[in-house]
């Protein structure tokens, strides 16, 4: 309750609670506000060996977009490595197979922004339609658009052409991965100053008076992790808010009216340069869409309790093992990169779950508990193959044995270490503190 009391009602909580999410939806709104212009003009080369579109595309030339057109295969591994093809932004395959399936796919270097993808999508579906309507129907080109199937153009990195990275629900689960981490760097390093300072200054002798070392150690950690709970669901509960408000104000679906279902422009007009230079609301709305419904937001938000929860625990005790290790509060600072560094290579975990997710690795990496947190949330994003969903369950029981072996070392150097003084804090300490009873 000690612990509890002094950091709820400390005025860094507060504004730390209040600020935070402000600061985090200020910058996913200049994200989405200012990039989702076009940067630059994209030159593409529309790879037609068979000739469909006989080297035509449109009669208005696009200020956005150059074509070039070439009469052979492209292997997409040849186009991103060959010299000849440097110079080409994108590449789109059309194959003889595209009037019938109405499938194509563009392979391009640097993700492109929504505005250049709705421009070629449309222009290349424009040109396909007036193809099929010469060849296989008597219709005007006006109403064979009334009863169109839309033409799917599939983008996809060159670098990457199996499309492995590109589920952007596993990025929810990146985000919510890297804010657990976030979360135990503050309150762990906490929990580790504010054990050494009292070390220092001599209240722990007055503290151990009256309870155990290991009832003390157990305070603080339940203490501190109860607020960084209550702070942690204040910042989740405002970032939703906030990202329903600036949908419903500041990201109004503008493009929507000019999108069908499909995901095809329906019209292009004389405003068109407006709705392809303000793509931000799109794409802003597409992912609070993928937030909201693609990605089970409530059972999102157990696992990340959960993880959360398991993972402060985890580190917690490594965090207070060191603070009561340590001879005097200078001297714990160089424990305190290691750490550091034990916690970024946690986050950087879930990322390399995310672009590699059938790596060896990767399973590695979801059952370590130094780790288990960030990859979880991402594999949970991504949703389980048939009959792996109890893979969670696995990795939540190797978490909790992990918690209780590393509380029961992490009680042993507490106990032998919280009294002791004026040494300089070595490796060995830890070995011998954790054979003494």
């Amino acid at each position: 309750m000690r612990e509890w009391r002094e950091r709820v009602g400390s005025r860094v909580f507060i504004l730390f609670s209040i600020l935070g999410p402000l600061v985090v939806l200020t910058i996913m709104y200049i994200l989405f506000a200012y990039g989702g212009k076009i940067a630059k003009k994209w030159n593409v080369l529309i790879a037609d060996p068979v000739g469909i579109m006989e080297n035509k595309i449109a009669a208005r030339v696009d200020p956005n977009v150059t074509y070039s057109f070439a009469d052979n295969y492209i292997e997409t591994e040849e186009f991103a490595n060959a010299k000849a093809y440097q110079e080409f932004d994108a590449m789109v395959e059309i194959n003889e197979k595209v009037l019938g399936n109405k499938v194509g796919f563009v392979f391009y270097r640097q993700i492109p922004s929504k505005a250049l993808e709705k421009t070629v999508q449309y222009q290349i579906e424009r040109r396909l339609e007036e193809v099929l309507v010469k060849r296989f129907t008597k219709l005007s080109l006006l109403d064979f658009r009334k009863i169109k199937q839309p033409i799917l153009l599939s983008f996809r990195s060159v670098y990457d052409p199996e499309d492995k990275s590109a589920d952007k629900r596993a990025w929810v689960g990146m985000f919510f991965g890297a804010l657990i981490f976030i979360f135990i760097a503050l309150f762990a390093m906490t929990l580790m100053r504010s054990i050494s300072r009292e070390k220092s200054n001599r209240i722990v002798e007055v503290i151990l008076a009256s309870v155990k070392p290991t009832q003390l150690m157990l305070g603080k950690i339940i203490g501190v992790g109860l607020s960084a709970i209550v702070q942690c669901s204040i910042w989740i509960v405002v970032i939703a808010i906030g990202l329903s408000l600036m949908k419903s104000t500041l990201f109004p679906d503008y493009m929507a009216q000019n999108i069908d279902s499909a995901g095809n422009v329906i019209s292009q007009t004389a405003n068109d340069t407006d709705l392809m230079g303000n793509t931000g609301a799109y794409e802003y709305n597409e992912f609070v869409d993928l937030v909201f419904e693609r990605v089970q937001f409530g059972p999102m938000l157990f696992v990340f309790a959960l993880c959360l929860l398991g993972g402060y625990l985890f580190y917690s005790a490594i965090f207070s093992a060191v603070g009561a290790s340590v001879g005097s509060e200078s001297d714990g600072q160089q424990f305190v990169i290691p750490l550091v560094l034990l916690l970024c290579f946690g986050v950087y975990a879930g990322y390399y779950a995310m672009v590699n997710p059938d790596a060896p690795l990767t399973t590695w990496l979801y059952y370590l508990p130094f780790t288990a947190p960030s990859v979880v949330l991402v594999k949970f994003a991504q949703g389980f193959a048939p009959g792996e969903a109890y893979t969670l369950w696995l990795v939540g029981l190797i978490l909790i044995l992990s918690c209780v072996l590393f509380f029961y070392l992490a009680g042993r150097i507490y106990k032998n270490g919280i009294l002791q003084f004026g040494h300089r804090l070595k490796l060995r300490h830890f070995f011998k503190w954790t054979k003494n009873n």
